[in-house]
């Protein structure tokens, strides 16, 4: 006679259940004080990113944000993966953005299209990134540059 057998227990240290947000509200913060934000389309789940940014990064991704806004006046806003990106109604998205522990990684989805090129190459052939670092000043004139150009190239329909 066949018996069942029963199921096996999880391996300590194997994770079983998404982590429940803190009994606070905030949201959790992952490794590299990057923010989980539920995904959302929109001003509001982007700006819930920004609010929950870590230290230097909160003032870092709001200036960024006001940076996107200006250069891109009808830019369409979501979250996804907890990143913030940014995008183009009917032509994709350009950009994103994620918070790791010494830096923030400003990700171009095309940026092989842009000139000049961002400084850091990626796995993918068609993405170029940009890292903001704690008190290293940056071109913000070169950035919105690239923010523009980015904008009016073709996007990536991730979503």
């Amino acid at each position: 006679m066949a018996t069942k057998s029963k199921p096996k227990a999880p391996k300590a240290g194997k994770k079983t259940a998404t982590p429940k947000p803190p009994a606070d509200g905030k949201p959790v913060l992952l490794s590299g004080g990057n923010p989980q934000i539920p995904k959302a389309d929109g001003d509001a789940p982007v700006q819930d990113y920004i609010a929950a940014m870590p230290g230097w990064k909160h003032d870092a991704g709001r200036f960024l944000d006001e940076l996107i806004e200006s250069a891109v006046p009808n830019v369409k806003k979501a979250v996804r993966w907890n990143s913030p990106f940014y995008g183009i109604e009917g032509n994709g998205w350009f950009l994103s953005y994620h918070c790791f522990n010494k830096y923030i990684k400003v990700t171009f989805l095309r940026g092989t299209s842009l000139d000049p090129l961002p400084p850091v190459g990626s796995k993918d052939p068609n993405t170029r990134y940009f890292h903001i670092f704690e008190n290293e000043p940056y071109d913000e004139a070169q950035m919105k540059d690239w923010i523009r150009q980015a904008a009016e190239n073709p996007g990536d329909p991730l979503f």
